[in-house]
């Protein structure tokens, strides 16, 4: 990085995330927190954007070497009350991931705007359901150098991999029969596929780790029947470790039930980035700096990161602070000390190199 000085208005990570918390942005519902973000992206002297889907994109510095820092400012539904007891702040998106996006703005308000580095903060829309601002990214903007995801990873922690995610529905219409007939009705059927991907998973897994494992949920089931005909159609989330063949899950379950409709709702590949890449040794160096204990992690769930890894080939990393285990809860909150240390970790690491 340079020496200069970064010359627009240091951002407060706590005000700036109560402000962010006290405008609901449910998936699919961003305008309102957009607009906001905007305003105080301006304030702050950022260079700001607002792209063809509603992605917010800031950028701060012109240097040659392009870090991006990829948020969302949707949340799921639910509201809780914007409060803070003493050092806690409690509110829908403190954690996921509303914090981690305020932690990376105020961190990249402290970088001088002459380095090396031009950084690229962008707070995506609708993560939580269809990963569209995310998808819109990865076709519309060049590949960084670097990639940081803004999500929950605990101040002291990185994120280097995430499951990947195989959503289907299968469909089953037939002719309707007798309830004592011998034929298979249309949930038998829809049954019956979950059962063919549950034993094929089993055989996958053995005994390996939660992370390396094949995972089968039921998301959704109906069915109904108008007399004449019996309809069931079930909706199911499997979870897919880095390396899985989703193509053979599919199989398996056509093969279930060969006269079935099946419909891929969402695919995306498991993903594990290289803990010894310059920019995870830049996290590990910082936090040690903060008195902390680096850690490294891997989650079961999904994130941005599973998109835009796999289209941009650059190294990458999650963090931001927050307890991932409070994503999506009624009790979600964060503490503000966490906030600002986690700030302090991200300024360094950015920093770094």
């Amino acid at each position: 990085m340079g020496t200069g000085v970064a010359s627009g208005t240091r951002v407060d990570v706590a005000e700036l995330l109560t402000a962010m918390l006290s405008v609901p942005s449910e998936s699919g519902q961003e305008d309102a927190v957009a607009s906001l973000l905007v305003s105080r992206l301006l304030r702050a002297e950022f260079d700001v954007d607002v792209d063809a889907v509603g992605n917010v994109i800031a950028t701060w510095g012109d240097g040659p070497e392009t870090v991006a820092l990829v948020g969302h400012i949707d949340t799921v539904p639910g509201h809780i009350d914007v409060r803070r007891d003493g050092d806690v702040l409690h509110g829908r998106g403190a954690v996921d991931a509303k914090g981690p996006l305020a932690t990376a703005i105020a961190a990249v308000s402290r970088q001088p705007r002459d380095g090396a580095r031009r950084f690229v903060i962008v707070g995506a829309v609708e993560e939580e359901t269809s990963s569209i601002g995310a998808r819109h990214l990865a076709e519309s903007m060049a590949a960084p150098l670097s990639l940081v995801i803004l999500e929950p990873s605990g101040w002291d922690a990185v994120t280097i991999g995430y499951k990947g995610s195989l959503r289907l529905r299968v469909s089953i219409d037939q002719a309707h029969a007798h309830g004592a007939g011998r034929e298979p009705s249309a949930p038998d059927l829809c049954v019956g596929v979950v059962r063919a991907l549950q034993d094929h998973a089993a055989q996958l897994n053995g005994d390996s780790g939660v992370f390396d494992r094949v995972d089968i949920r039921v998301l959704r089931f109906d069915s109904w029947s108008d007399g004449l005909s019996d309809r069931a159609s079930v909706d199911l989330g499997v979870r897919t470790p880095p390396g899985c063949d989703a193509d053979a899950l599919i199989e398996v379950a056509q093969t279930a039930a060969p006269g079935a409709s099946l419909c891929i709702l969402g695919r995306e590949p498991g993903i594990r980035t290289d803990r010894g890449s310059s920019l995870a040794r830049c996290f590990v160096t910082a936090i040690r700096a903060q008195g902390g204990t680096p850690r490294f992690k891997v989650k079961t769930g999904t994130s941005d990161l599973n998109v835009l890894v796999p289209a941009w080939g650059c190294q990458a990393v999650a963090y931001g602070p927050g307890d991932s285990k409070l994503d999506h809860t009624p009790d979600e909150h964060v503490s503000i000390a966490e906030l600002e240390r986690a700030v302090a970790v991200l300024e360094a690491a950015l920093s770094a190199g």
